[in-house]
């Protein structure tokens, strides 16, 4: 593995403290500001697939990309661009799923300041990350990456 530290700049920490800071306010907005997306159970219910449906998006990737798969922002010795499956569509598959499911975290409580609490600085943060490893990827594979970059998007097929 290259070293990844510089390259990194603390990311995955800065995405952690996010998340934990995030999922607390939205929880204490839920409880302390009325602001309901809608009347009924509906936005739970809601919110609930879309945990689910982006854990099974975030699993999808990562098995997809085996190996090559790390919590660190790090290419390996024998580093390969993977672009089969979901990677064919979007660069960063997992981030998709793991923004779906923080949305449906934000949409579950039912309260639109909640949402966006936790989804509008979890999104930021993963962006940072995002902009990071685009960065270290373009520097080891060079062309390749550029033009796996002209035919994908990063996060929703056809739009970005």
């Amino acid at each position: 593995m290259t070293d990844s530290g510089k390259t990194d700049k603390n990311s995955l920490l800065l995405i952690w403290i996010t998340i934990v800071v995030s999922m607390t306010l939205g929880v204490l907005c839920k409880m302390y500001l009325f602001c309901p997306v809608t009347g009924s159970n509906l936005a739970g219910y809601a919110g609930l697939v879309a945990i689910v449906t982006g854990i099974m998006i975030r699993f999808i990737a990562i098995r997809t990309l085996g190996r090559f798969f790390t919590v660190d922002v790090a290419i390996l010795k024998d580093h390969k661009l993977v672009n089969k499956g979901i990677y064919k569509y979007i660069r960063h598959p997992s981030y998709t799923g793991s923004l779906i499911s923080f949305f449906g975290m934000g949409l579950s409580l039912n309260n639109w300041i909640s949402l966006i609490v936790i989804f509008i600085p979890v999104l930021i943060s993963f962006i940072s990350r995002m902009n990071i490893e685009e960065k270290l990827l373009h520097e080891k594979l060079g062309s390749e990456y550029d033009e796996y970059l002209k035919r994908t998007k990063r996060l929703l097929p056809l739009v970005y």
